[in-house]
């Protein structure tokens, strides 16, 4: 590797993480406004348009991994994490000054296809780079700790910000890292790593890759997982602190135990990868889904106070960076040329898992069955999930150094 080659690598993890942390950011601000619009009446704003609003955003992340994801192939990693940072930065800036909820709505949609294709493009470079250190997917699970620290900072900044500049601020502050990021990435973010020679001529090619032969079972078989760990993310993020409120905890402790669920989240990306460079990413991600079955299971139980922690802790651990393996596991499926549409997929068909995952916890709710069958159902998904992993017994994948097809199992 020459010095160029590792000067280009050290920007790519931190400037990819920067991005991701705006996508954990985009997952909190809007539970952080929401109950300030309803209060406020904020443009007449309704319990429907709440609804409407929070779930727009995420249908805009769903077509934005679909369709960024295959057209990067053809423009490139470097430009469309480019226009993927700045498209949710500039939407997300001009939430702040919406003058009505449909115009609201409709920044939240365009934001979202900025940032659905921000997430695949940069788990694509990273994992492409860092493939000649023998380390790919700890990089990939470092670099998605971004997401959990976004989450966790932007609750924090709403607490600080509203009372005192409003809910406009947080839309503004989202905006605000676009305005240093864009310019770093213009000037130092390489593009792939991947041998040139290998990129697609065009969508439909790289779309074929996809589904030729037995890379069809392969593309459904991730999708499924994927679609089962983004229900447990996003339905345990939206939902935690009501069913443990449900169980009869105070208000107070429901919150700080979905602070726990996120800082595990961190602990447990940063083991993830390393273990997945040692053991193999498919042993790594299938032990991972099925520990996240059996603590959410366990979490049906009352707990004394310390072990409940601990508990919440080791799902976030293990739950959200199963959800990371799917997508470093992704990387390696499919060929250089349709390794951007491959991962775009999958985290698509997963977003459709994240709206998802709140309605099924809303279900329970409404059927005044959350406590404790909201666990059971997630423990559900969780092996659910650990069955797609397991259904993955030969995969291929190009190496990203020689462009070399090799078989992992």
């Amino acid at each position: 590797m020459t010095s160029i080659e590792a000067s280009e690598r050290s920007w790519v993890l931190p400037l990819c993480w920067s991005a991701v942390l705006l996508d954990g950011f985009d997952l909190v601000v809007l539970g952080t406004v929401l109950p300030v619009l309803l209060a406020g009446h904020v443009w007449g704003l309704a319990a429907a348009d709440a609804a409407f609003v929070s779930t727009i955003g995420l249908v805009g992340m769903t077509i934005g991994a679909l369709a960024l994801g295959t057209v990067t192939e053809v423009l490139g990693r470097r430009r469309a994490m480019i226009v993927s940072v700045t498209v949710f930065s500039v939407c997300t800036l001009l939430c702040a000054f919406a003058p009505s909820v449909a115009l609201f709505g409709l920044l939240r949609l365009l934001a979202g296809l900025g940032l659905g294709g921000c997430l695949p493009t940069a788990i694509t470079l990273v994992s492409e780079h860092y493939a000649r250190t023998g380390r790919p997917s700890t990089a990939t699970t470092t670099v998605m700790t971004g997401y959990h620290v976004g989450a966790m900072a932007t609750a924090l900044l709403g607490i600080a910000l509203i009372p005192w500049l409003g809910w406009q601020a947080m839309f503004v502050v989202g905006a605000l890292p676009a305005i240093v990021l864009v310019p770093l990435m213009i000037r130092h973010l390489p593009d792939s790593a991947a041998p040139v020679a290998n990129r697609s001529s065009s969508i439909k090619d790289a779309l074929a890759v996809l589904f030729r032969g037995r890379m069809i079972w392969v593309t459904v078989a991730f999708w499924i997982t994927s679609f089962m760990g983004l229900i447990l993310v996003y339905g345990l993020n939206t939902w935690l602190p009501e069913i443990m409120r449900q169980a009869g905890y105070p208000l107070g402790a429901a919150l700080g135990l979905l602070l726990t669920l996120n800082f595990g989240g961190v602990a447990g990306l940063l083991v993830a990868g390393m273990v997945a460079d040692r053991v193999g990413i498919k042993p790594a991600a299938l032990g991972w889904f099925v520990a996240a079955a059996a603590l959410l299971a366990l979490l049906s139980i009352k707990l004394p106070g310390f072990a409940l922690y601990v508990a919440v802790f080791l799902s976030g651990a293990f739950v959200f960076s199963a959800q990371v393996l799917v997508y470093a596991y992704t990387t390696r499926a499919y060929p250089a040329d349709a390794r951007a549409t491959g991962l775009g997929w999958t985290a698509g068909i997963g977003r459709i898992g994240a709206i998802c995952g709140p309605l099924l916890g809303g279900l329970l709710l409404t059927a005044g069955i959350v406590y404790p069958w909201g666990f059971y159902a997630f423990a559900v998904v969780a092996a659910l999930a650990a069955v797609g992993v397991a259904a993955l017994n030969a995969v291929s994948r190009t190496d990203a150094t020689t462009g070399a097809v090799k078989q992992q199992q």
